[in-house]
């Protein structure tokens, strides 16, 4: 195995048992960590990294309900990771097992899961459109979470990390904060691209070298009316705009 995969795994393993241990109240009752229960997708996921680095580094937030959290992959849209990315998430080294109390609105189905994640979709999609084999995105790119946790209230809803109280967020943040770091000396990218504001001003806050051009994209969330007027096209033209992609 490459010491770059190695790394990734150990960073990975490291910041899932980290945030194991904080706790966080109501509004918040139940929090899955999707590098435990689907920590063989998700380390399945890292061995596509390129072993000598990645020219461009895409970070989001953390897992939607309905991605990452199904498939332990960063938005992990079913259809993109079973099928272009072929994880196998049935043999026993990459099963994606239940989380500890499993919200009965939002239950693990891995990539047997019918409900779509139109973040990943659009993201995925425009990778998958773009370069047409896992192969030639992975040869220059990578995509991870800033925080593996998903937040979710009583009724189901989905609660963002920037949500919560100082006091809880204050302790995710050094651990995240941590994990960025490692990932950033890691893969060594010339370009490192927020995938919306929050995750800009997480590497703003944390890069530390110099030679790694920050930037952003729009989100892709159909929570957001400008994505869905065109997203491809608009991230996109950002992307080339930065000179990242021509």
């Amino acid at each position: 195995m490459p010491d770059l995969t190695n790394a990734l795994i150990k960073a990975a393993r490291k910041l899932s048992k980290t945030v194991d241990t904080l706790s966080f109240a109501e509004p918040v009752t139940h929090v899955y960590n999707p590098l435990s229960y689907a920590r063989g997708a998700h380390e399945q996921y890292l061995h596509l990294a390129n072993p000598k680095g990645a020219r461009v580094l895409f970070l989001g937030m953390n897992p939607g309900p309905w991605g990452m959290a199904q498939t332990g992959v960063p938005f992990g849209q079913i259809e993109t990771v079973r099928d272009w990315l072929k994880i196998d998430a049935k043999i026993s080294r990459t099963k994606i097992e239940h989380p500890a109390g499993e919200h009965p609105k939002r239950p693990i189905q891995g990539l047997e899961c019918q409900r779509n994640e139109v973040s990943g979709e659009r993201l995925w999609g425009l990778f998958r459109e773009k370069f047409k084999t896992p192969k030639k995105f992975f040869a220059q790119h990578f995509v991870t979470n800033y925080c593996p946790l998903v937040f979710m209230e009583t009724s189901g809803k989905n609660r963002t990390p920037d949500k919560l109280p100082a006091a809880e967020r204050a302790p995710l943040d050094a651990a995240c904060d941590e994990h960025l770091r490692t990932l950033l000396k890691t893969l060594q990218p010339k370009f490192a691209i927020g995938v919306g504001v929050y995750a800009e001003k997480c590497l703003q806050r944390v890069n530390e070298n110099e030679a790694i051009n920050i930037t952003r994209i729009l989100h892709p969330s159909p929570a957001s009316p400008l994505a869905n007027r065109g997203w491809a096209e608009q991230a996109t033209k950002q992307l080339v705009e930065a000179g990242i992609w021509k």
